[in-house]
């Protein structure tokens, strides 16, 4: 019986190599290659489908973009960054596992296989999906402990259609919502990123002029820019040009990565930060305090399981119930301003605002009724507690005090 087995494809070094150990190594019969769009530049679709035919490799490319789109607007609702910065990568693995699997399903392969090494996320957000299907995951990067040099050698001796292995200085993913950029010297966090490895935002700050651009919401999903409706893809693509030229969106961090390793990363994220911020922006106008105190909650926790490549956990779907709910009120508009690498909230309209204007106006008298002077006793009460236990904490000290002085007057 012929044993086929569906591999997640790039056509870059690790994906390339993966090829004829998967059938050497392994086993296989038949490997099928797959590559996913999530929004990656074109010549990277070139690349794999050039490398594809010189391996006389049966390949596929599936579309996600749209699926992808939407679960990054999903991650909008919940205000989802991780250690500071919007889930790209983090959130484009799931969907690229999912149409992967939908591929392998429908050409009655085996098993799944992936060039993640075992030092990365990647390899446990694949996984998580793989695995609660009835085929075997094989990862031969990490199972043969091969290293890059390796990959090179190996390359080079089987004359496999890669340059030598030469990709490039950087470790880059590309997808709608953010660019990461990692390796080489920007492993040293003391090396100074040379502005080339960005490619989405201009040097902040060298742009000169400001720009107002307008986000509207519904239920929490942005759906209009400048008061145009737009589907998810086409919002993100035109955001990410319109904010990237005024620098907006960068992120230089040392990020905590899940199996405990500590890494130089840079991401560029200038739709993201839009829609996050003008999301938050209008939570803070439609939500009580309570709301928003509790809502961090539920945004932490959602964000910590989209870092994970858990975006179908029972939490999430109980988080999405809770989401669901209180979203309703998250709509209407927020215009923001592009200028110098920043973006800021300067105005914002919802129905559901919960906001008076003549109430917190220094201009009026009462509040609903209510006179100024109904804060005094309020006032009195404020701080109760922590008055009196500071006065308990002194006395205490006082009596200490007292009880060391009569005992060296005894001795």
């Amino acid at each position: 019986m012929t044993k086929r087995v569906a591999l997640a494809f790039s056509g870059g070094l690790d994906t390339t190599v993966c090829v004829p150990l998967l059938e050497e190594e392994y086993g296989y019969d038949e490997v099928v290659g797959v590559t996913v769009d999530a929004g990656q530049p074109a010549e990277e679709f070139a690349e794999a489908e050039e490398t594809a035919e010189a391996l006389d490799l049966e390949h596929y490319v599936v579309d996600a973009k749209a699926e992808f789109a939407e679960l990054c607007f999903d991650s909008v609702r919940a205000n989802a960054t991780y250690q500071g910065y919007p889930l790209g990568t983090a959130l484009a693995r799931p969907v690229i596992a999912e149409a992967i699997l939908g591929v392998a399903e429908e050409h009655d392969c085996d098993a799944l296989a992936h060039g993640c090494t075992g030092k990365g996320n990647d390899q446990l957000r694949f996984e998580t999906v793989w695995r609660a299907s009835d085929k075997e995951v094989i990862a031969p990067v990490r199972e043969l402990g091969l290293t890059r040099e390796w990959e090179i050698e190996y390359a080079d001796e089987k004359d496999l259609p890669v340059e030598g292995g030469n990709e490039g200085a950087w470790s880059i993913d590309t997808n709608l919502w953010s660019r990461s950029v990692e390796g080489d010297d920007l492993e040293d966090p003391t090396y100074v990123p040379p502005e080339d490895i960005y490619d989405w935002t201009t040097t902040p700050g060298a742009v000169d002029g400001e720009e107002l651009v307008e986000i509207g919401f519904e239920m929490g999903y942005p759906v209009t820019l400048n008061g145009e409706a737009l589907d998810p893809v086409a919002l993100i693509e035109e955001l990410n040009e319109l904010a990237g030229a005024y620098g907006v969106g960068r992120t230089d961090m040392m990020e905590d990565r899940m199996l405990g390793l500590k890494v130089r990363e840079n991401y560029e994220h200038p739709a993201a930060t839009v829609l996050l911020t003008a999301h938050e922006a209008l939570e803070q106008l439609v939500f009580t305090k309570s709301e928003r105190d509790f809502k961090q909650q539920v945004d932490d926790q959602w964000a910590q399981q989209g870092y994970k490549g858990l975006v179908s956990s029972p939490l999430v779907d109980s988080l999405e119930g809770y989401l669901d709910a209180g979203q309703e009120k998250v709509t209407g508009t927020v215009t923001v301003k592009l200028q110098g690498g920043q973006c800021r909230p300067v105005a914002r309209d919802s129905e559901y605002g919960v906001y008076s204007e003549s109430a917190a106006s220094f201009n009026t008298e009462t509040v609903d009724g209510i006179e100024q002077a109904d804060a005094t006793g309020v006032a009195k009460y404020h701080g109760f507690q922590e008055r009196l236990a500071n006065q308990v904490l002194a006395g205490v000290k006082e009596r200490q005090e007292t009880d060391e002085e009569d005992d060296e007057g005894r001795s």
